[in-house]
């Protein structure tokens, strides 16, 4: 469900942009040790960057929705919010987002802060908060953790793919007309998120087997005891996401995601076009930082990408995510603690 700039005018990119920069700001300063935080701790910096880099793994497999010729991937936000807290998953899901929009041109520049806030706010701190926290408040076992994952999803897409829609409508793009563009939208993306909630809580579900102290910290607010072991859930995951990265990624879905889907069957064409001096700009510098536009190797003109450069992009940006998500985890910390010393 990325977004391109074209999708966009240039007044809502930046409004959303600003819109977008707040929370982000606002989930720092809360790991910086703002009022009510008390879950964020050293011992999750890992886990923050593993877990971005298995949700950057994870969306470059697009798996097809049956009779519709379209397809989705996850998106990543309840996974984290749910191992994190909503303010980490919030930072760790803007890494995954910059990282595919400067380096593999996956997403719009002036864009971003749509991306953000539509695959982001909401899912972390929306759905989260409203409705997955509450549920699995009533008890932490399997069924719990099952029905609130899927139910939060799919909740947290649809109101993402509802925002979509409101954007291009507040855009002025008339190419999608709004009653035409959501009665597609909205259906494509409850079956997305019904596939994603399910390996949404797929994963938790083994978390909770292997280190259930993950989930209860998150749910309670409290820090890890100092005697839990996650480093059996972090190689578990950094293996899978290497093997996601490195090897699924061939086997993804050929078919457009949902979004594309929906501006095929409401527009005719998956790729609007737009002009002026903002896109210009945009897609200037995104064109200078991509170095594997599209998860690939650049290819000579009538030439065919090699599908090994989908492997290598893969691995690539996940190990950048790892640096990035953690590098950002640890410097918040960071800032933290010296600032505890110093009072």
């Amino acid at each position: 469900m990325h977004m391109s700039d074209a999708l966009l005018s240039p007044a809502v990119g930046g409004v959303m942009w600003v819109a977008s920069a707040a929370a982000v700001g606002l989930s720092v300063k809360k790991m910086d040790g703002g009022k009510g935080d008390s879950a964020f701790d050293e011992k999750k910096i890992p886990i923050m960057g593993v877990m971005g880099a298995f949700v950057f793994a994870g969306q470059m497999i697009n798996f097809t929705i049956p009779g519709t010729g379209s397809s989705g991937h996850i998106g990543g936000g309840i996974l984290l919010a749910a191992l994190l807290g909503p303010a980490p998953a919030l930072i760790a899901l803007a890494s995954v987002l910059l990282i595919q929009c400067l380096f593999f041109a996956d997403g719009g520049l002036l864009a971003y802060g749509c991306n953000v806030f539509n695959m982001g706010v909401i899912p972390c701190i929306g759905a989260y908060t409203l409705i997955y926290k509450p549920l699995i408040k009533k008890g932490l076992n399997k069924g719990n953790i099952t029905f609130a994952a899927i139910l939060a999803v799919v909740v947290g897409l649809l109101v993402g793919a509802f925002c979509v829609v409101l954007e291009t409508l507040a855009s002025g793009i008339t190419e999608l007309p709004f009653s035409t563009f959501t009665a597609l939208m909205l259906p494509i993306h409850l079956a997305i998120g019904l596939g994603e909630g399910i390996v949404t809580a797929a994963v938790l579900c083994f978390v909770h087997s292997a280190r259930p102290e993950l989930l209860n910290s998150t749910v309670a607010e409290a820090k890890l005891d100092a005697a839990v072991n996650t480093k059996k859930v972090l190689v578990v995951f950094g293996v899978l996401t290497l093997v996601v990265a490195g090897l699924l990624s061939l086997f993804a879905s050929a078919y457009p995601d949902g979004l594309e889907w929906s501006m095929e069957k409401t527009a005719g064409t998956a790729e609007l076009e737009r002009e002026g001096n903002v896109y210009e700009a945009a897609a200037g510098v995104v064109e200078k930082t991509a170095f594997m536009p599209d998860y690939g190797f650049r290819a000579p003109e009538g030439e065919e990408a090699s599908e090994a450069g989908t492997a290598v992009a893969g691995i690539i940006g996940s190990i950048i995510t790892v640096l990035l998500a953690g590098g950002l985890g640890f410097i918040i910390h960071a800032v933290r603690r010296k600032k505890a010393v110093a009072q």
